[in-house]
């Protein structure tokens, strides 16, 4: 292990998840998260073995679980050769400490592994500077997990200093490295600053929404480009532009990372300028998946990262993807909504008073509704920067 990078191997590793099912959520949703964890993990390249739930009130402050718990997951683990357990919250320095020292194996918890898969992801050198960066923001209080060769040493008489010095040279190495990475990021944002000033006072529309629910596929849908898409969370890291005409209105269109629950505020921090798309855009399409069946959940997440990320509300169209896998998996509906006219008729329509519509990206269906409406509200937002250019209307 380095300083500064902290990853999954790239073979695949046996794992353990390990949830908290706590006092403000419902046990639906801690096996959702737990889903959502296990999917993190397939995509840094874990196969996950099994997970271990415990009801608390909230997580230990200690060990994350309780006693006997964590005394069931090390018989579990070392019956079975897992070598990694991963933990479906950040935990603090002293938790990683204390279930590392108890279970005697690799911990990882959802920050790091986001990160990891971040890492991996990045392709450009503003995304591997952002990543880096949020790595080392991370690491930097739990430098002690890195000596525990040491750990030795410490009972000797005369031998704490040397190991304790050791944190304290990398302990400084890595805040002048942040301090270089965050002057980077300064430099890069200037640039891509003047790059959004070169592009003119054309409209820009951004695609957001949380992660695989098929932005990067509607972004070749609607600009005819090779965005890469796969079926995988964060397919996309780096934002993608592309200059977009329909009806002889040109505008250009975004393609944003997807959000998730408990994103790093690492992340958020580090992709502040990657962001700047979001907050400097006219209009959003927020892309939610309606196979799902929390997507409701992560509407909500999506929203509140964006106020976040910028308080100014912009106007919206709601776009609901995947209505062939929501229809294929949902037969046993009324028949009355077995349909796209009558799904527009159902309450996901009238979703937070924001014009929805209903789409399958993948099968290209009703891809024109959502063109006409990209075109009617660029249109709009057209009018009021150039009132006394009415060519368009």
């Amino acid at each position: 292990m380095s300083v500064g990078h902290v990853t999954v191997d790239a073979v695949e590793e046996r794992c353990v998840l390990v949830g908290v099912i706590s006092s403000d959520i419902t046990e639906e949703i801690a096996i959702d998260y737990i889903r959502e964890l296990e999917f993190l993990a397939t995509t840094a390249g874990a196969i996950t073995v099994t997970h271990f739930f415990q009801k608390l009130p909230y997580p230990n402050p200690k060990t994350y679980v309780g006693t006997g718990k964590l005394n069931e997951i090390k018989q579990f683990i070392e019956e079975n050769e897992i070598n990694l357990v991963i933990f479906d919250d950040e935990l603090s320095p002293s938790q990683l400490r204390n279930i590392e020292r108890e279970l005697g194996c690799k911990i990882l918890d959802r920050t790091i592994l986001i990160l990891d898969i971040f890492a991996s992801r990045a392709r450009t050198s503003h995304a591997k500077t952002q990543v880096e960066l949020a790595q080392l923001q991370y690491m930097l209080p739990r430098l002690t997990r890195m000596w525990t060769h040491l750990e030795r040493q410490k009972g000797g008489i005369g031998m704490r200093g040397p190991g304790e010095t050791q944190i304290e040279t990398d302990r400084r190495i890595i805040q002048t490295r942040i301090a270089l990475l965050k002057e980077k990021l300064r430099e890069i944002d200037k640039q891509m600053s003047v790059q959004r000033s070169n592009r003119g006072q054309l409209v820009r529309v951004a695609l957001v929404g949380y992660t695989n629910v098929g932005k990067s596929t509607l972004m070749n849908l609607l600009s005819k480009s090779e965005v890469f898409a796969e079926n995988k969370l964060f397919a996309t890291l780096d934002t993608t532009v592309r200059k977009v005409v329909i009806n002889n209105l040109p505008f250009l269109l975004t393609d944003t990372v997807g959000f998730i629950r408990k994103l790093p505020h690492q992340l958020i921090e580090s992709f502040k300028s990657t962001l700047d798309e979001v907050r400097e855009a006219d209009l959003l399409v927020h892309v939610l998946d309606i196979s799902h069946p929390n997507f409701e959940d992560h509407y909500r997440v999506v929203n509140e990262t964006l106020l976040e990320i910028d308080k100014e509300e912009k106007p919206t169209i709601l776009v609901f993807n995947k209505i062939d896998a929501y229809l294929a998996t949902n037969k046993e509906l009324d028949e009355e909504i077995q349909s796209l006219e009558n799904l527009k008729k159902t309450w996901m329509s009238k979703l937070n008073n924001t014009k929805c519509i209903f789409i399958s990206a993948h099968t290209k269906e009703n891809i024109e509704e959502l063109r006409e409406q990209l075109y009617f509200e660029a249109r709009e937002i057209f009018k009021v920067r150039y009132p006394y250019n009415n060519f368009l209307y």
